[in-house]
């Protein structure tokens, strides 16, 4: 599945490393994806609140159905965000510019998650001009 294809069938995004700083793009672009009609659940254990949504301590934490997990965190956290998004029972998982991982990848295909790494979700979103209806 591209990268266009996920977002055009995705609702949901748990955002794992999601920033209380807007400068930082772990702050900026789940706000954009807010704004464009995506329900996106900020996971910070340091926050309860974020872009004025509730925030969640882990992916177990977060009530329904989570389509996509998208990850601002190093690239050596990727593999344990991956075990959690198959047990939590997302559908995709996510890792933003810069971040690669062969391991959370192997866990994610493994588990039947569409899988993307290295990718700004953000620049993919523009790029096709999608939007989500509310």
């Amino acid at each position: 599945m591209t990268p266009k294809e996920l977002l055009q069938r995705t609702t949901t995004i748990a955002v794992v490393g999601a920033s209380r700083d807007p400068d930082k793009s772990a702050g900026s672009i789940p706000l954009g994806l807010a704004a464009h009609g995506w329900d996106v659940v900020p996971v910070n254990p340091l926050a309860t609140e974020l872009f004025g949504r509730r925030a969640y301590p882990s992916l177990a934490a977060v009530p329904g159905t989570i389509d996509l997990v998208l990850v601002f965190r190093p690239s050596e956290d990727a593999p344990e965000v991956a075990r959690q998004a198959v047990a939590c029972g997302a559908r995709a998982l996510w890792l933003q510019s810069g971040i690669r991982s062969d391991e959370a990848r192997r866990i994610a295909e493994q588990a039947g998650l569409d899988y993307v790494e290295d990718r700004c979700i953000a620049v993919e979103r523009s790029l096709h001009r999608l939007e989500r209806s509310r």
